[in-house]
């Protein structure tokens, strides 16, 4: 082999890295070092430090620290100040004013207020910001004092209203442009107050002009429009405070009473008016959602959130060099969300004044849906888009909770007809429905509304992961319109029968929103066997044609449409005796035949869930059926019978051995009921049955498991017999049951002992002690009676002496005894 292709091949083998890799890991590996080193040279820095460190000297008591600190303290005294000076200058205005002549006030008003006024610029200069606030407040407080003056002196003529909408525009015009002096912008205070101010010109305008409602609404709202742009534009925190609260407190006033107004109106032109003002208060929210939303910052400028809190590099809002944000923009989804539902509630309010009621939900509801084209529209802010979406689904929830009732009527109504079961058919479904319930009024549109969110549902909601359960939305929505829907175009009750017939087939067949489809399915099913009760014939057809969609169907989600199908086959099993006149004992015969194909059906299936639900529905028919022969007692043994051999049938399944107990529980139940119906009044009768049952089961039991105790395997057996037939001895007054039972209990006794076992020898031990004192009872009383009265007192004391001569020999006996039958099993 050549060299040059020997070096060519390690070239290719070798891993060699690029420089500037090697250079990124080399660099890697020495900062892991030098973070080691550094840790380690920390560590015995501290380890010195703690060899070395001197004993901790004594603590010193440290000096009390002052209660209050200095500016605060500063700033409690200007406050007392301002407010006695306050109280004085009222207390001068109020009493000591007309004291003066014409002269004499003009002097003190404008030389108290200017000198008021312009103190604070010589605090300012010398540093003494919160003084300067406390004399600009005082001077402010004094203006007002002013105004109020000269309505007493000079404008005494001057009605209420009118003088206080002038003067407090003036004042607040005033106070704005003290607050802009060059000399005066540091203070806090003359703004916030000229907002105050504000508040008031406008509805006072509004009641001296002896405006109405509207006009004192439009008044509230303008003014709430007002605070609005001030706290879009203001930049003090102080200012937009304020605003804001302004606009909440009177924005929500003239929310509630446009409301008022439009719910209460009487005409399309009063109806018109309070739209107007609804629409105004939706334009007002809008544009401060949509200035919050969309927020500019200036260049360079740090952004503050709108919920006021810090940003992540920890600036804070309103500090030195970033513009605040817009003080709406962490309200900005609730505006958009409002505008939005106060823009429906104008334009349905319009409508619902020209319209007859039934047409109130669907025209909301329209304009609710109109909104989402607003939500497709790249022109708005996202937050705006978000909002409004979230007013259109709230919108078409609200209208979906209308129908709730017309539906829950359509839906459990008929049911009433179990009490009145085929006592005539009604003349269309809406009377079938309402049998016993009232039908909700203006319901007509009902069925419109419920489509068209269902619509919504399928042609709005597009994205990939909220498609199918918007599907699924829209097919209950669609199925409560077309269940609804006979009921309220009052369609003939045939034909409406019919109809829900078919909706429960379309809604079965349904490929989208499984399983809810199907559970639909049923439900309407249902009603419709509910509502067939009113007629003989029309419930027999019901049945018998729900029977069998749903034995047919059964193959599609068989864990629901098969113990559907046996449900309405046990209902026309019922109601075909009823109307062949049959005893019920007689049914019960016909309903049996539900449970046995349940059986039969249940072998078949190899779904766990559908053939669990099967059994469960035969096992309610089977008690069905008892319940139907319990009058009777021959036809409830033979019908005990027949279902111990369906339930003897079931328990041959590999999977269902333990079905045999239940199986052998009613065979016993069977052959007691037919002794009751013989009068068999022999208790033997009855527990031998028992006994013999349980025996062979505990001795197979035994030989399965030879540790198992005697008492566990016979005990259960044997005690069914034999305490039964020793109370039935005691109160016989014959020899045959005693003398029966005395050589049973005998043979249970022997047998007892020569097996060793415990049950039978104690159970048939007691049994024959307590059988032959019955039977020697009588000769005992008579020989007592025989003999002398001494005599057992006498026989008595032997007795005793004899015990306690022998104890010790009848407690080692008794100790024995115990052992021996310890050991017995």
């Amino acid at each position: 082999m050549s060299y040059d292709v020997t070096r060519t091949t390690l070239q290719g083998m070798t891993h060699i890295p690029p420089p500037a890799e090697e250079l990124r890991l080399l660099d890697a590996e020495l900062f892991r070092l030098d973070a080691r080193r550094n840790e380690l040279l920390r560590r015995r820095a501290w380890l010195v430090a703690a060899l070395y460190a001197p004993a901790p000297a004594a603590p010193r008591p440290t000096a009390r620290g002052p209660e209050a600190a200095a500016p605060r303290v500063q700033n409690v005294l200007l406050l007392l100040g301002g407010v006695l000076l306050v109280i004085a200058a009222t207390a001068f205005t109020l009493v000591s004013w007309g004291d003066l002549g014409i002269t004499g006030r003009a002097l003190v008003l404008g030389a108290v207020t200017a000198a008021v006024l312009a103190a604070p610029v010589a605090l300012l200069k010398r540093g003494l910001r919160s003084t300067a606030e406390s004399v600009a407040g005082l001077g402010l407080a004094l203006t007002v004092l002013d105004t109020y003056a000269l309505h007493g002196a000079v404008f005494v003529e001057a009605a209420g209203a009118p003088y206080t909408a002038i003067t407090s525009a003036v004042l607040g015009s005033l106070w704005v442009a003290y607050g802009r002096l060059p000399a005066m912008q540091e203070l806090r205070l003359p703004l916030p107050a000229a907002l105050a101010a504000a508040q008031l010109p406008l509805l006072c305008g509004a009641l001296a002009l002896g405006a109405d409602a509207y006009g004192i609404t439009a008044a509230l709202l303008l003014t709430a429009a007002f605070d609005t742009a001030v706290a879009l534009r203001a930049t003090a925190r102080p200012v937009r405070l304020l605003a804001v609260v302004g606009a909440y407190g009177l924005g929500g006033s003239g929310v509630w009473a446009a409301g008022s107004l439009s719910w209460t109106a009487t005409g399309p032109s009063a109806a018109a008016r309070a739209a107007a003002l609804l629409l105004l208060a939706a334009t007002i929210a809008l544009v401060a959602a949509w200035r919050g939303a969309g927020g500019r910052r200036e260049p360079g400028a740090a952004t503050a959130p709108a919920d006021g809190l810090p940003d992540a590099q920890g600036t804070a809002p309103g500090a030195a060099g970033a513009r605040p944000a817009a003080p709406g923009a962490g309200h900005a989804l609730g505006l958009s969300v409002a505008s939005a539902l106060l823009a429906v509630a104008a334009l349905g309010g319009v409508a619902r004044s020209a319209l007859p009621g039934t047409w109130t939900v669907p025209v909301h509801l329209a304009v609710g849906i109109a909104l989402l084209a607003a939500v497709r529209s790249e022109r708005l802010p996202e937050t705006v888009r978000r909002g409004f979406a979230a007013a259109s689904g709230a919108v078409q929830v609200l209208a979906v909770a209308w129908t709730l009732p017309v539906v829950a009527v359509t839906l459990l109504g008929p049911v009433g007809w179990v009490f009145h079961v085929w006592s005539g058919a009604p003349a269309d479904l809406r009377e079938a429905v309402t049998v016993d319930a009232p039908w909700p009024p203006d319901a007509a549109t009902a069925p419109l509304v419920l489509v068209a969110v269902a619509a919504v549902l399928v042609l709005a909601v597009r994205h990939t992961d909220r498609r199918p359960r918007a599907l699924t939305g829209a097919l209950a929505l669609t199925w409560a319109a077309a269940l609804t829907l006979p009921a309220v175009l009052e369609l003939p009750y045939t034909l409406g029968l019919l109809v829900l017939g078919s909706v429960t087939g379309v809604v079965l067949a349904s490929p989208y929103g499984q399983p809810t489809a199907t559970v639909l399915a049923l439900a309407t099913s249902a009603d419709l066997g509910f509502a067939a009760l009113a007629s003989q014939s029309a419930t027999l057809t019901a049945l018998a044609a729900l029977t069998a969609f749903f034995a047919v169907v059964s193959w599609r989600h068989t864990a629901l449409t098969a113990p559907t199908a046996l449900a309405h086959a046990t209902a026309l099993a019922c109601a075909t005796g009823a109307a062949a006149d049959w005893q019920p004992r007689f049914t019960a015969l016909l309903v049996l035949a539900v449970p046995a194909v349940a059986a039969v059906l249940a072998g078949w299936l190899k779904d766990t869930r559908a053939t669990v639900a099967v059994e469960i529905t035969g096992a309610v028919t089977g008690v069905l059926a008892i319940t139907l022969a319990a009058t009777d007692l021959p036809m409830l043994a033979l019908v005990l019978s027949l279902c111990g051999v369906i339930a003897a049938g079931t328990a041959l399944r590999p999977d269902r051995h333990a079905v045999g107990y239940p199986a052998a529980a009613l065979f016993l139940l069977a052959t007691w009921v037919r002794l009751a119906a013989w009068e068999v009044g022999t208790p033997e009768a009855y527990t031998l049955p028992v006994t013999v049952a349980a025996l062979i089961v505990g001795f197979l039991h035994r030989r399965r498991e030879p540790r198992t105790s005697s008492w566990t395997a016979y005990g259960p057996g044997l005690a069914a017999t034999l305490l039964p037939s020793l109370a039935a001895a005691w109160g016989d007054a014959g020899w045959t049951r005693p003398l029966l039972l005395g050589l049973a209990a005998l043979s249970l006794t022997l047998l007892g002992g020569g097996y060793s076992l415990q049950a039978p020898l104690v159970l048939g031990g007691s049994v024959l002690a307590l059988d032959t004192l019955h039977e020697l009872a009588p000769y005992i009383v008579q020989v007592t009676d025989a003999l002398p009265r001494w005599v057992p007192p006498a026989l008595a004391g032997l007795l005793l002496l004899s015990l306690g001569a022998t104890y010790e020999r009848r407690i080692r006996d008794v100790r024995r005894m115990r052992d021996v039958l310890g050991r017995m099993s």
